[in-house]
């Protein structure tokens, strides 16, 4: 049995984009964990058997739209403050890249995010930490590099 090729902690990357021409990406310091949730809006219509309409009635699902979220925890980093803050402050998305890198390439995806929430917390003995919820806004486009 051969063992599947995977993708480390470090090897998926969330990165913000700037206002520079050409656009720069950078991965803000700070998460401990991280995720990118890809979603399918669905209509269900029932669909009898015409030929035996005392089967039951399966049913048949239509995609009404497509959406992305990610999240991420972790400890706020004091070079990542204003990034976040900043992107959370704008009324319009910003750009966002997500990559997940393997040994045998690159998976990739591009498209704005609104900054849902940022929650900062903190306990007594601990560190400030951060969780942030991003919500696609538009097309997310993939592109890989996978052999």
């Amino acid at each position: 049995m051969a063992a599947p090729v995977t993708a480390k902690f470090g090897k998926f990357r969330i990165l913000l984009g700037d206002s520079a021409s050409p656009m720069v990406y950078s991965a803000p310091c700070g998460f401990t964990s991280k995720s990118l949730t890809l979603g399918k809006s669905l209509s269900e219509v029932s669909l009898p058997d015409c030929e035996n309409p005392d089967l039951p009635i399966t049913i048949g699902r239509d995609v009404q739209s497509i959406s992305a979220s990610v999240s991420g925890e972790g400890v706020l980093a004091a070079s990542s403050v204003e990034t976040w803050l900043t992107a959370y402050e704008s009324t319009d998305s910003v750009p966002v890249k997500i990559e997940v890198e393997f040994s045998t390439g690159v998976v990739t995806w591009t498209g704005n995010f609104h900054i849902e929430s940022l929650e900062l917390g903190a306990e007594q003995g601990g560190r400030v930490t951060l969780n942030v919820s991003m919500q696609s806004d538009g097309e997310l486009v993939r592109t890989d590099t996978l052999a």
